[in-house]
């Protein structure tokens, strides 16, 4: 099937508050036309070089890149000048960067909080003990060029299901208590970023509104 077929076809599953974001890494700049040609107009790159050249290249009117991989603190200056959102902040550290980055660039950079609740050492992100207590000091609320939008996070790779859909439902009831506790009245704080191609069903019942999908619509890894 066809990179346009797909996308059509993802797009009339999903609930019409749930945003697509199609990880397009490691495909074509082809690829990426195809896509938009169909409606698209959310992609997700996870290296900061690939991305520098694909945005380089492209230049069309209502694309949004979102960065989705794990991003180095040397390399935030790349990119902070046109990011749409990075899903992918996992430390105060990165945060304070894509402050300095913003200020430098005159820009005010949309970040999704990472959690770590995979059940697996090599994923990045807070725990949700470190996110609360970050959260709870405040320091966030003096970085004028940072708007934290929401929560993101990676399920366990695993077949098991009923894994999958913990690891969900502990970012779902994160998400839920930060608002109520930060950011209550402020509608910009609204992103649940869970969900990829082989769960983003079970991540949607778990409260996801952002789905991050590359193999079903692009198929194998090109390069």
């Amino acid at each position: 099937m066809s990179v346009a077929q797909e996308i059509i076809n993802l797009k009339a599953e999903l609930p019409e508050q749930v945003a697509l974001v199609a990880v397009s890494k490691y495909h074509p700049v082809s690829a990426i036309e195809e896509a938009y040609a169909a409606g698209q107009r959310i992609f997700g790159e996870s290296l900061v070089q690939e991305l520098r050249r694909k945005a380089e290249e492209l230049h069309l009117e209502g694309l949004q890149w979102h960065f989705i991989g794990h991003l180095q603190t040397n390399k935030v200056k790349y990119i902070a000048p046109y990011i749409a959102l990075i899903h992918s902040v996992d430390s105060e550290k990165l945060l304070l960067e894509i402050n300095r980055q913003g200020e430098k660039c005159g820009r005010r950079i949309k970040c999704l909080l990472q959690l770590h609740v995979a059940q697996e050492e090599n994923k990045y992100g807070f725990t949700e003990a470190e996110c609360w207590e970050y959260l709870e000091s405040g320091a966030w609320k003096s970085l004028e060029h940072v708007e934290l939008c929401g929560v993101m996070c990676v399920a366990t790779n695993t077949e098991d299901e009923n894994l999958i859909r913990n690891d969900f439902h502990r970012a779902s009831d994160f998400f839920r208590k930060a608002k109520e506790c930060f950011f209550s009245g402020q509608e910009s704080f609204s992103v649940c970023s869970w969900g990829m191609s082989d769960d983003y069903p079970l991540a949607i019942q778990e409260g996801s509104n952002m789905i991050r999908v590359g193999s079903k619509i692009f198929g194998a890894r090109v390069y």
